[in-house]
């Protein structure tokens, strides 16, 4: 009798989940920055940030010869209505092909077979597959029945996957997933994971918490050895998620509970590098972090906002360099708070000027921003000069700041 377990085929641009420690889907926290961090790191594969259909639908794909980046970008709705107004495209998402593409699984969300199925092909052939959020409970995605709405619609959710793998992962020979959260029971979660896996899925997502739970609460781990027993019965690879915070962990429980793999959300936003094993050198001290993390950035021409956001996620929250950060209002000026003028102030401005940010003086925020740097000088003994975390600091940034209770919550998808 044949003992090998039942697998469903992985087809040929996609990835197989199975023995992966991954980077989760996280609103904002989840751009072409970090997920270039957490590769860099160890990540085996990453998640994009949950992206709706209706905001894909209609862009325009293009590369772009300076950052050799993909991006998928249109026209504000008030620049459509009135073309001939001088307005910027915005870029609704953005992929690097040589560095993340056949590791990069794009989050798709959406209540609707057609428009799923219009969204994932415009990026079908940029990834190594397309996953349907149906865990996150924010209202950002709950909205028009998306995200954990889906849980309480396992009809349409099942309708959803079977129109992804009939014309999109079969046409594209990518893989289709999704995931989810726990339900109230046990039995309620297995007769929708039995569900889902008959759709024709290679991957399933559990988020070991409930819809109504937020992060700060402790995962539930009570369901998922059954998870995993139904994923494996069916062929179906199976991750788990919450509360992992690193690479060692993350095998540990995957051993324990008979699943594939484990995705990794708020420990990778405050420190990409969990990913590394403690023999490989384990956690990276936060400013060497933080520098990489803008100077990628830079190269890839990355929304200023949400750089600012990023390095205030790395960035610990008692670190004065903080304030400074949220403060500035331009790449140039983060590039002088972190006295890096000499090294990347040049494509600081020009970067600076391509995504339409301009110089014009701002006394109140200089003087802030200076007072702050006063502040910091008398911190640490009057002493300014550029100083490199000692390596302790970042083995202990998760100690110190408390993978539960980081100030910037992953919004996990």
């Amino acid at each position: 009798m044949d003992s090998t377990p039942k697998r469903v085929l992985v087809p040929r641009n996609c990835v197989d989940f199975r023995n992966k420690v991954v980077l989760a889907p996280m609103v904002r926290s989840g751009e072409l920055p970090m997920r270039l961090l957490a590769l860099t790191y160890g990540a085996d594969l990453v998640w994009g940030p949950e992206t709706v259909d209706q905001s894909m639908i209609g862009t325009t794909r293009r590369l772009n010869p300076r950052t050799q980046t993909i991006e998928f970008t249109r026209l504000s709705s008030r620049a459509a209505r009135a073309p001939d107004t001088n307005q910027r495209e915005s870029v609704i998402y953005r992929i690097h092909p040589a560095r993340e593409s056949r590791r990069l699984i794009f989050q798709l969300g959406t209540a609707s077979p057609t428009r799923a199925v219009e969204a994932a092909k415009l990026v079908a052939g940029d990834v190594a597959g397309i996953d349907v959020n149906a865990g996150c409970p924010k209202p950002f995605s709950t909205a028009g029945g998306m995200g954990a709405a889906l849980l309480s619609t396992p009809d349409k959710l099942c309708a959803i996957l079977e129109a992804l793998v009939r014309e999109v992962g079969s046409a594209y020979e990518i893989g289709i997933s999704v995931k989810i959260r726990i339900l109230e029971t046990a039995e309620k979660t297995e007769a929708l994971v039995r569900r889902l896996c008959q759709t024709g899925i290679t991957g399933l997502t559990v988020h070991c918490r409930t819809r109504p739970m937020r992060p700060r609460e402790r995962a539930i781990r009570d369901q998922l050895r059954m998870i995993g027993q139904v994923c494996r019965e069916a062929g179906v690879a199976c991750l788990m998620n919450g509360d992992v915070v690193s690479r060692e962990q993350a095998e540990e429980l995957a051993q324990e509970y008979g699943v594939d793999g484990a995705m990794i959300a708020t420990a990778a936003e405050a420190n990409p590098s969990c990913f590394r094993r403690e023999n490989e050198g384990g956690l990276v001290p936060w400013r060497d972090l933080a520098e990489e993390c803008l100077r990628i950035a830079l190269e890839v021409e990355n929304k200023f906002g949400n750089t600012k956001f990023i390095l205030g996620s790395l960035i610990p929250g008692k670190e004065g360099l903080r304030r400074m950060v949220s403060m500035a209002r331009s790449y140039r000026e983060v590039c002088e708070i972190f006295g890096l003028e000499e090294e990347m102030g040049g494509l600081a401005r020009e970067v600076d000027e391509r995504i339409g940010i301009t110089y014009e003086k701002d006394e109140r925020g200089a003087v802030k921003i200076a007072k702050l740097k006063n502040e910091t000088a008398r911190a640490a003994g009057g002493n300014m000069a550029r100083i490199k975390s000692s390596p302790t600091d970042g083995r202990n940034v998760l100690a110190q700041r408390g993978t539960d209770t980081v100030r910037v919550i992953a919004m996990e998808t």
